[in-house]
């Protein structure tokens, strides 16, 4: 018999800027439990892309995390004994956690500058298609490419 699906709990858009994807990515900034450290990157990244940008960040945030988005990836598949990099679509709900931890890594990566700024600085690069994010979807999706003779060991 199978299992009971196990419910997910909605979040609750965040206050400032009214949206559920926001809350979801200050959750992936936060770091034991230090939501408000999180909300306070995130919210100082939100006001430098208003000063860069001129305009709402709600959209450029929404670009960036689109961008960045990887349609396809590779997983490892055992097949008579030997490792094939098989292509596999990715789940929606993968997308978003891969785009969100490839915005973050690319940010923390750079160094000497406080983190809410590298964020802004990575999040507006990634709006326009550039940027250690982006190119890490790019690598990806070139890997996908590369070892798509190996797509029908997909099932």
């Amino acid at each position: 018999m199978r299992r009971k699906l196990k419910k997910k709990h909605g979040l609750s858009p965040d206050v400032t800027y009214n949206s559920v994807k926001v809350t979801k990515f200050i959750n992936y900034i936060m770091k034991k439990g230090n939501k408000s450290a999180a909300r306070k990157i995130v919210y100082g990244a939100f006001s430098e892309i208003k000063e860069k940008t001129k305009g709402d960040p709600l959209p450029v945030f929404e670009a960036a995390v689109k961008n960045v988005s990887p349609a396809v990836e590779v997983r490892s598949r055992r097949v008579g004994g030997a490792n094939y990099q098989v292509p596999r679509e990715v789940r929606p709900e993968r997308r978003l956690s891969l785009a969100y931890r490839w915005l973050i890594a690319a940010a923390l990566s750079k160094k000497g500058v406080p983190m809410h700024k590298k964020l802004a600085d990575e999040i507006i690069a990634a709006s326009n298609n550039e940027g250690a994010a982006f190119k890490k979807k790019e690598d990806t999706h070139r890997m996908a490419e590369a070892n798509k003779a190996f797509a029908h060991f997909a099932w």
